[in-house]
């Protein structure tokens, strides 16, 4: 298919990530980027090899040629500038999370709609085939009956001044890594019926550590922790009434391996490595030229949003 041609709004750090898999794909063609500062947008371009740079982001969605914008803003510019961009005529990848506000997730969505844009939620794990195959052999009945839902993500982070730990931008443990296991949980278990956290707030105000119980319907229950404050781990389980399937590396999957329970034995299931960025973006991308169904859209996105906001009252 022809590539559809995207535009980077904004330099953040995570756009190491993403930009790799981007530039490797054919679907994916990277035009522009636009940061606040022109400088910093052209020293990242060229890094890049982009072919333009724009010093405000209100230049970047100016741009006609650009049909598509992945956003790396601050969590508490995702919304507004999703609904900029849908305004410009673009279609949006929004890096997560959107918001813990689900009427403003909403309203990102109804300009998408208006517009008549595509809009989604960059939870690029969703994408991997590691998750497909844990879906399947949940759904499959490999471990019996669904019952319990647990994960973790946490990491070390004490530098104050880093945006993650700033309460103006909405940082914080549950909105930077806790949102994965809201997700994990939520794709597993559907739409939370009850949910309670409990929170330690650091120095900088942000909740440096986390910790959430959530009920489902069929009363299967998920519990995980996460935090800025911790020794670096990540993991989830579908716990069931005959077995378990346990991930070591659910979110970032760079060492992709499925761990089936089951009858006191182990099952290694082994998968090829997959950039999840890369598969994220050519979803869109795919979606965009009527290729493929988006996989993340608006109920997946304002049901988490209702989630977040729960485990955060």
């Amino acid at each position: 298919m022809e590539p559809v041609r995207w535009g980077v709004l904004s330099t953040a750090n995570i756009n190491r990530r993403v930009l790799p898999g981007a530039q490797e794909s054919d679907e994916v063609e990277l035009v522009a980027v636009g940061s606040r500062d022109e400088a910093k947008a052209q020293e990242f371009a060229r890094r890049w090899d982009i072919p333009r740079a724009y010093g405000s982001y209100d230049e970047l969605l100016a741009d006609d040629a650009i049909e598509a914008v992945y956003i790396s803003l601050p969590n508490t510019m995702h919304c507004e500038w999703s609904i900029r961009a849908a305004e410009a005529g673009k279609h949006v990848l929004c890096e997560k999370p959107m918001s813990r506000d689900p009427a403003e997730v909403e309203a990102a969505f109804d300009a998408a709609e208006r517009a008549g844009t595509l809009l989604s939620e960059a939870f690029m794990w969703r994408h991997n085939p590691q998750t497909r195959k844990l879906e399947e052999l949940v759904a499959a009945g490999a471990i019996g009956e669904l019952r319990l839902i647990r994960s973790a993500f946490g990491y070390g982070l004490y530098d104050e001044t880093n945006i993650r730990l700033r309460t103006d931008v909405d940082g914080g443990a549950l909105m930077d890594v806790g949102c994965y296991c809201v997700s994990g949980s939520r794709l597993l278990g559907g739409e939370p019926v009850e949910a309670h956290g409990v929170a330690w707030h650091g120095p900088t105000g942000t909740d440096w550590v986390t910790a959430g119980v959530l009920r489902f319907p069929n009363e299967v229950v998920a519990t995980f922790d996460c935090g800025t404050a911790l020794v670096e781990r990540d993991e989830l389980e579908a716990v069931g009434s005959e077995g378990s399937v346990f991930l070591d590396d659910p979110w970032h999957c760079n060492r992709p391996l499925i761990e089936l329970r089951r009858g006191g034995t182990t099952e290694r299931i082994e998968l090829a490595y997959a950039d999840s960025y890369r598969l994220e973006l050519e979803n869109v991308s795919e979606a965009i030229r009527g290729e493929a169904e988006l996989l993340l859209g608006r109920e997946d996105a304002v049901g988490q949003a209702r989630a977040i906001a729960a485990l955060s009252a």
